[in-house]
């Protein structure tokens, strides 16, 4: 029922499609960008639900308020607490090592507002894992979520990073002015 309402609504009325030629394995890290808005979370939770599968995300803590805060941890959210120096890579790395299945979606620019700093640590957590990051592509302009490669974590964090950042270049968000390669 419900991966049939999401696909309604994403891909009748919405008007979006999905160009995906890369496979999920049993355990990933999906990297999305651009995050130019609020509406990017909305259309990752429609599209892993039209296609059958749940990803769990990162969100600041002060989003995990009643009423929401129960919905968001249904729905695979994960609360950050930013100001602590805890290792949340190495957490999340080693969770993603003794689950059968692990599946983890991360903005990398960490942010909807302007930035050409991106946060590793979604890079980090799949080193640590041995698992790959999919690249996911939202594309307003086009009206599409796109999926092509795959990235291998190797260690040459500065060329990888570059890599990941050049993938999107093509990809239009809600507020194109606050995506920034």
């Amino acid at each position: 029922m419900t991966r049939a309402l999401c696909r309604l609504i994403l891909y009748k009325l919405l008007g979006w499609h999905a160009e995906i030629s890369v496979e999920r394995p049993k355990k990933y890290i999906i990297a999305l960008a651009p995050h130019t808005s609020n509406w990017d979370f909305i259309m990752g939770i429609l599209y892993s639900r039209a296609e059958g599968f749940k990803a769990e995300f990162l969100m600041k803590k002060e989003w995990f308020f009643w009423p929401l805060g129960p919905l968001f941890r249904h729905l695979g959210g994960i609360p950050v607490v930013r100001d602590r120096r805890t290792s949340m890579t190495d957490q999340l790395a080693q969770i993603a090592q003794q689950r059968d299945t692990f599946s983890l979606c991360i903005t990398p620019e960490g942010t909807r507002r302007p930035t050409s700093e991106w946060k590793r640590g979604f890079y980090y957590i799949a080193l640590k894992a041995n698992i790959p990051i999919l690249l996911y592509g939202l594309d307003y302009g086009k009206r599409r979520i796109v999926s092509t490669r795959a990235i291998v974590p190797d260690g040459h964090v500065e060329e990888q990073m570059e890599e990941i950042k050049n993938y999107f270049i093509g990809c239009k968000g809600k507020y194109p002015e606050n995506f920034i390669i």
